[in-house]
């Protein structure tokens, strides 16, 4: 070797300017090299904290009796789909386990290619969901920096943002001007022969800022894409689980219920699993479905412990209880410093909006560049009430760390 970093790119680093080095992580605390502790705010993974022992505990027990059984009976792969299509609506029946979110939302736009016999998609503009190549095609944030940029096939429409968007939170009829600007975007398509398969969106908009939208949006787009015969796939990959709290899917705020729906991160607390799940009828045009490793037995064992401790640490109503708290922090936190333009949350996703002035997000001019002026907090759905009171202090004015001396208070 010759010094070089042999790693293709793995994304940008947290804190590109002075990384840190994570050696160790315990539920809602992550431990750097140097032995000093911080509380997790970044990484959405542990979705229920890391290395929770009841999960390390399900894998590692797993792992030592079987951890291949692609194409046998396992009573694992069995008790874990039913677990997870308990907790959706009825006609959300057949659930197929795949590696990862990017995998889950892949196999997703294959069901409604394969239902419809159609290949067009409609996307939020600035969404992005995933990095496989066909995921690629249909995510604006990524194919607006490659060379070839948006395909024919790839219908985009506004973000229902409204705090930076066309239509703003002071105007009630919100909802239906959104729509509005993706139907005449659909229709444009149809006078081209253009037909669509699918609307794919997150439900709370995560990767555009966590954008919340109105409340009757999803209703009315989801009624438009039906009548046209596309279907509608919910990218849960980074809301699902109770992670926006009240609700075990961000979908359900809006009362509808998607004809796909995808899930990823949260599902295996750091293992790599995702999930995809749809109606009989959908199912039914796919034909053979294959994978090598989706629903192995350590995943479904893992997964069944996730949904455990879930239940058992009633995580879906801590999610509403902290994350209303912590809006109300940053909500204070906005009072003070001008800089912030707004706060968007559902629950424990909450965003602050920079702006060069109080009134930036009405002028363009003032806006510091879309891409790095929202910051996304992903606190864990194990964050306690005191670790909101620290990380308030934290935001106001941090102080200086002390190395820890050994790991003793954390074994």
């Amino acid at each position: 070797m010759d010094g070089r970093n042999p790693c293709g790119s793995g994304g940008t680093l947290h804190f590109e300017t002075a990384p840190l080095k994570i050696v160790r992580a315990e539920k809602q605390f992550m431990t750097d090299n140097f032995g000093i502790q911080y509380l997790d705010c970044v990484s959405n993974v542990a979705h229920v904290g890391h290395c929770h022992p009841h999960v390390v505990a399900a894998g590692k027990n797993q792992m030592a009796t079987l951890v291949s059984a692609q194409g046998f009976m396992n009573d694992a792969l069995t008790k874990y789909v039913k677990q997870l299509v308990n907790k959706l609506p009825d006609v959300l029946s057949i659930c197929y386990l795949v590696n990862s979110g990017s995998e889950a939302n892949d196999l997703a736009l294959r069901l409604a290619r394969a239902y419809t016999n159609r290949k067009d998609v409609v996307v939020f503009d600035d969404a992005y969901h995933g990095n496989l190549g066909n995921l690629i095609d249909i995510s604006p944030k990524m194919f607006k920096q490659m060379p070839l940029g948006k395909k024919e096939f790839v219908h985009v429409i506004p973000c229902p943002d409204t705090y930076r968007g066309i239509y703003r939170e002071d105007d009630v009829r919100a909802a239906e001007k959104y729509v509005k600007e993706a139907e005449h975007i659909i229709h444009q398509a149809s006078r081209s022969n253009r037909k669509i398969a699918c609307f794919v969106s997150e439900s709370i908009v995560v990767n555009c800022g966590v954008i919340v939208p109105p409340r009757n949006y999803f209703r009315l787009l989801y009624n438009l894409i039906h009548e046209i015969g596309g279907v509608c796939i919910a990218d849960e990959v980074q809301t699902g689980l109770g992670r926006t709290g009240e609700y075990f899917w961000a979908f359900e705020h809006y009362g509808v219920i998607p004809d796909i729906v995808c899930i990823g991160k949260p599902l295996g607390n750091g293992h790599p699993m995702g999930a995809v799940i749809t109606t009989r009828e959908i199912a039914d045009s796919l034909g053979e479905y294959y994978s090598t490793f989706g629903g192995n037995p350590v995943a479904c064992a893992i997964g069944m412990a996730v949904l455990d401790v879930i239940e058992n640490e009633k995580l879906v109503q801590s999610a509403k209880a902290v994350g209303k708290t912590l809006l109300e922090n940053l909500q204070q936190l906005r009072l003070n410093h001008r800089v912030i333009g707004d706060t968007n949350a559902r629950s424990l996703f909450n965003a602050l909006d920079a702006v060069l002035s109080s009134l930036a997000h009405s002028n363009t001019e003032g806006i510091i560049d879309i891409a790095s002026n929202i910051v996304v907090p992903h606190p864990r759905s194990v964050l306690s009430m005191e670790d909101l009171e620290n990380m308030s202090e934290e935001l106001e004015g941090p102080e200086a760390k002390k190395a820890r001396t050994s790991y003793d208070d954390i074994d």
